[in-house]
């Protein structure tokens, strides 16, 4: 039987090889709001990987009042052709379809950047997420704005694209259709017909400057999901509208608002806090009521749901855009019946960082031009190697050793591989994590890899092994002995794997902005403790991303937790049956003491390096790692015995993209 994702599917003059996609998004690889060669591969490896259809250009601006606010393209203007051109060529010699998003942001940009204008909405009615106050639109704005959306499908007509979509929901056209954000009295507002007014003339100017050969999408709300917004039903009777003007040919449905911090985490791309899917059923009941097809992303970030999605008409094409971040060739795999050798999207949501878009386990998306997705096989393999610990760096640099052709033994003092993942995962709603830790032990067993658990490695078992490679990848210990009474704290990771009593009122101090504080001060909470967290940042989370930190802001104000910012923790002091923990104001000087039952601290780690100082006197190059060679993406001198490198946490306290971006930078060409 034919698996139902590979059904293609025809709208207008364009065939999709199959039904799986990925969304427009703002990639953060555009070049003075260009898509060059680092865009364009980013999203070539998705075409190569089997993709029936790519989009790009997430926000793609129409004019100069819609200012890059996140790293947005630019298709306001006739540059962008060859660059298009270059692009969808690219795409195409794949078998792939490739369509750009166009859209203005309305109140959604910022005055302060681009060129310094105002921004323009329906209505002067405020957004708090990106601080606008918009100017009303007359009439002239309107046609101007018009005008800008049919010159921008224009130029992507011309650089070979096969359509664009238009965003609707929170941008400009979203806002002159949400009651929320259009008050206006003349004929673009009251009446739902009259919201429609605009889009409406948008999309006839679309395909007017565009023809009838190219595809045109709306990709819409299907329920704002917030009070006084549109409501499904509304929502629907919105797209009967459009769908009766024959401007458009397929809807493409979001779900919920995006002005806030916590409707973007939770409603619009929603991570590992929330089901999988969690949209899919208001979709599907959106699509029963339209004639259009309808697309859809929302985390869907494995085959099955996308399957179910297809098979039971909820969708005419199942959105995986983060699956494909975190998997490029997930199609091909898929197609090769390799299904559990894809690399599964945990949503953990660092590709929406401003590093974006970096994937937390796949250090080569968005370095297409130098990391490779597949690892090649070595000229020279068989070399034998050893990697110490089997945290993400240490399975990492095993699998891409591996793949390289070389024989590892993998050396891992728990009884568990993962490191301090297998900590994180516990967390009420991180428990997705662990998929960091299971693909890659997955992929160790695979590629046959000799893993010796329960082993605390020692120099001479290291040397037993007769090396010509040895990867350090040991990780850290709590960092907390600079503190003034450290024996009365209790570490994060003692916090968080201990038993007994918690206590009835405990003190977590976040002196990194990371998640273990935090998770911290969750779990005392859970256990019913009176929960003070105090953080050195005037913010907390301000390490992580937008959406974890909207998600543990939601959290810990759920559970009651008392929060204090902008303190530094100086010393703990017992005093009588209980402790005193003294902090500094950070803005001021002035000093605080709260008292506590117990006082948990989290001060990221230092690096559990001995093995690697007693290596480094019988290697080749004295456990250096030469930065220019690792930059330029050459192989490391060899010289006489083996060469010694650390990596992740066992150099200094990071994230557990950067370890993994090591150990693939480093062993991808040994």
């Amino acid at each position: 039987m034919t698996d139902p994702l590979f059904q293609p599917l025809t709208i207008r003059n364009v065939t999709f090889k199959n039904r799986i996609m990925s969304t427009s998004h703002a990639c953060g690889l555009e070049e003075g709001g260009m898509p060059k060669e680092r865009y364009q591969r980013y999203h070539e490896e998705k075409a190569r990987g089997g993709i029936g259809l790519t989009m790009f250009g997430g926000s793609s601006n129409v004019g100069p009042d819609s200012p890059s606010v996140f790293q947005q393209l630019y298709v306001g203007d006739d540059e962008v052709i060859p660059y298009l051109q270059q692009f969808s060529e690219r795409v195409h010699k794949h078998g792939a379809a490739i369509m750009c998003q166009i859209t203005h942001l309305g109140r959604r940009g910022e005055p302060y950047a681009g060129h310094w204008l105002p921004t323009i909405g329906p209505s002067p009615i405020r957004e708090t997420l990106h601080r606008s106050f918009p100017k009303e639109m007359d009439d002239d704005d309107i046609a101007r704005v018009v005008a800008a959306y049919g010159q921008a499908a224009r130029r992507c007509k011309e650089g070979g694209l096969d359509g664009v979509e238009s965003l609707g929901n929170s941008h400009l056209i979203g806002q002159f259709l949400s009651p929320v954000t259009n008050k206006r009295t003349d004929g673009y507002g009251g009446a739902l017909e009259n919201r429609c007014r605009f889009g409406l003339m948008v999309f006839e100017e679309i395909r007017r400057q565009a023809g009838d050969d190219f595809l045109v999408g709306f990709r819409c709300a299907v329920d704002e999901a917030m009070a006084e917004g549109l409501s499904q039903d509304e929502c629907i009777e919105i797209a009967h509208v459009f769908e009766r003007s024959g401007f458009i040919d397929f809807f493409n449905g979001n779900y919920g608002r995006m002005d806030t911090l916590l409707g973007l985490a939770v409603d619009n791309m929603p991570g590992m806090a929330s089901p999988i899917a969690p949209w899919l059923k208001s979709v599907g009941a959106f699509k029963r009521e339209v004639s259009l097809p309808v697309f859809h992303a929302a985390r869907i970030t494995d085959l099955a749901t996308a399957r179910y999605a297809i098979s039971e008409g909820l969708l005419d094409m199942a959105a995986m855009t983060r699956a494909h971040i975190a998997d490029p060739h997930l199609v091909n795999k898929l197609a090769d019946g390799q299904e559990d050798q894809i690399r599964p999207c945990v949503g953990a949501t660092h590709c929406m960082s401003p590093q974006r878009p970096v994937c937390l386990h796949n250090a080569a998306t968005g370095r297409e031009v130098k990391m490779p997705q597949v690892v090649a096989r070595a000229e020279n393999p068989g070399r034998r190697a050893v990697v110490v610990g089997g945290g993400p760096a240490g399975l990492e640099a095993a699998r891409v050793l591996g793949e390289r052709g070389h024989h590892i033994v993998l050396f891992e003092a728990a009884p568990r591989l993962g490191g301090q993942v297998l900590l994180g995962a516990e967390a009420s709603w991180r428990k997705d994590l662990s998929g960091v830790v299971d693909w890659r032990a997955g992929e160790v067993d695979r590629l046959g890899i000799d893993v010796r658990t329960s082993h605390y490695a020692e120099l001479e078992d290291v040397l037993a092994e007769d090396p010509e490679i040895v990867i350090v990848s040991t990780g850290g210990v709590p960092d907390i002995d600079w503190l003034d009474g450290v024996e009365h704290a209790t570490s994060a990771w003692d916090f968080l794997t201990g038993g007994g009593a918690v206590g009835e009122q405990v003190l977590v101090y976040d002196g990194t902005g990371r998640h273990p504080a935090l998770q911290c001060a969750e779990r005392a909470a859970t256990a019913g403790a009176d929960v003070q967290l105090v953080c050195i940042d005037g913010e907390i989370a301000v390490e992580l991303t937008y959406a974890e930190r909207a998600i543990w802001k939601q959290k810990v104000y759920e559970a009651g937790v008392t929060m204090t910012q902008d303190h530094r923790l100086l010393r703990i002091a017992k005093t009588g049956n209980r402790l005193t923990a003294t902090f500094a104001n950070e803005a001021t000087g002035a000093m605080v003491e709260y008292p506590a039952d117990r006082v948990v601290v989290e001060h990221g780690t230092i690096p559990v390096d001995d093995i690697y100082q007693a290596l480094r006197g019988d290697s080749a190059n004295n456990g250096v790692t030469d930065l220019d060679a690792l930059l330029s993406g050459r192989p490391q001198s060899q010289g006489a015995g083996f060469e010694l490198h650390r990596i992740g946490d066992a150099v200094s306290s990071r994230n557990i993209a950067a370890a993994v971006y090591d150990a693939l930078r480093l062993c991808h060409v040994m």
